[in-house]
């Protein structure tokens, strides 16, 4: 994140002594940081060292199984078609995958709480559909709700509470950070006023966890493909406090203020992240272009530098025809794709969309995985014919 925030206590300057009160030692300091020591940061308290691993269990490969490596059909899923699971990580369904990103959805029933998770490959978006709950990491807890967007830094340690067994998540593990689109930011990283959201609606930790004690502590970390299980000799949840610029955040799709204009606005005034090989772009209700002569619809282009994925979430999604919540849509790079037919005719006149939706465009083609092909209608790419 590029602005500062703390949490708990921590002394007045760092890499100093931090006494435990009543003369119990000292805490532990720990930098939890990325790019080497030229990337966000944040310096964390624990009580315990958070080095005391007791045990190596087993390893699981969980690299995505591959169905398309080479795609140049634009395709519809049917993302609700995915089946619910128990647990949080095996819910992790895996549809689209590249080198910088796997794209997948999950429908979990339980919360993770009977061991802690930590991506050491990648920083997580999770998108919550269906579903309200807490997300707890050692930095603190920040409570989700339905169209909220979920930031977690790699490395973050977390558990996740749901309130109920219904739930559903759009999920991308991305290898490169994901930040807030540069172009919104001033050189001292302040989110700038033709931004389409500002510092106030990201919804930083809260309610830091610090746990004294030590026993028996599960904690699977994914590296290299592979689930690592690791038994931690120390509760990972005993930071006293930290401050720093690297931490995990919410952000909800319903503080997204969409920029309109009199003629149809291309899909980047729609970016809500980015890296250095995809971006996030979020389509909520918004007005229509009121140039006197204006289609709303989008007009037909060419993705020739990157694929372009579409989750289709709430409302009426007026470019397409049969669409439904739940579906995504995949257009290839080097195919034009436009809207549906009917859909440019349907369009003019229109004031307005009540529509959500979640976009992704990386840059670099995507493959497709088993669960993918599964779940994949077969037909829409000839959805263009007259």
């Amino acid at each position: 994140m590029p602005f500062y925030h703390t949490l708990g206590q921590i002394p007045p300057k760092r890499h100093t002594q931090f006494a435990k009160p009543d003369g119990q030692g000292l805490y532990y300091e720990q930098l939890f940081g990325t790019i080497g020591f030229e990337g966000m940061s944040s310096l964390l308290y624990h009580v315990h060292r958070p080095t005391m691993v007791r045990e190596v269990l087993d390893s699981v490969d969980v690299t995505p199984k591959l169905a398309v490596a080479k795609n140049m059909l634009s395709r519809k899923l049917i993302g609700f078609t995915i089946e619910p699971a128990d647990d949080f990580l095996e819910s992790r369904t895996p549809l689209l995958v590249n080198n910088d990103l796997i794209f997948g959805l999950a429908a979990p029933r339980q919360s993770l709480t009977s061991y802690f998770y930590k991506n050491a490959d990648s920083d997580e978006l999770l998108f919550v559909h269906k579903g309200t709950g807490r997300l707890r990491t050692l930095l603190g807890t920040i409570p989700f709700q339905y169209g909220d967007y979920l930031i977690i830094p790699r490395g973050m340690i977390y558990q996740i509470e749901f309130d109920s067994d219904n739930n559903r998540l759009l999920y991308v593990e991305s290898h490169s950070p994901i930040y807030t689109p540069k172009r919104y930011r001033n050189h001292f990283g302040q989110l700038l006023e033709h931004a389409p959201f500002c510092e106030r609606d990201i919804v930083q930790p809260r309610d830091l966890e610090t746990h004294d004690e030590t026993g028996d502590f599960l904690i699977k970390i994914k590296k290299q493909g592979a689930l690592h299980s690791l038994v931690y000799a120390s509760h990972p949840f005993d930071v006293v406090g930290w401050d720093g610029y690297n931490y995990p955040y919410a952000f909800s799709i319903l503080n997204f203020e969409p920029i309109t204009g009199r003629v149809h606005q291309p899909p980047p005034v729609h970016q809500t992240f980015q890296t250095d090989s995809f971006v996030v772009c979020s389509f909520v209700p918004r007005l229509f272009d009121y140039h006197p002569l204006a289609i709303p619809a989008p007009y037909n282009h060419s993705n020739i530098d990157s694929d372009e994925v579409i989750y289709y979430v709430d409302g009426d999604f007026m470019s397409r025809n049969d669409i439904a919540q739940g579906h995504i849509t995949l257009h290839p790079g080097g195919i034009p794709h436009g809207p549906a037919p009917g859909a440019m005719e349907r369009s003019i006149g229109k004031t307005e969309t009540q529509e959500y939706a979640v976009m992704v465009d990386t840059f670099r083609p995507l493959m497709l995985t088993e669960q993918a092909l599964r779940i994949d209608d077969g037909k829409y790419y000839k959805s263009w014919l007259e």
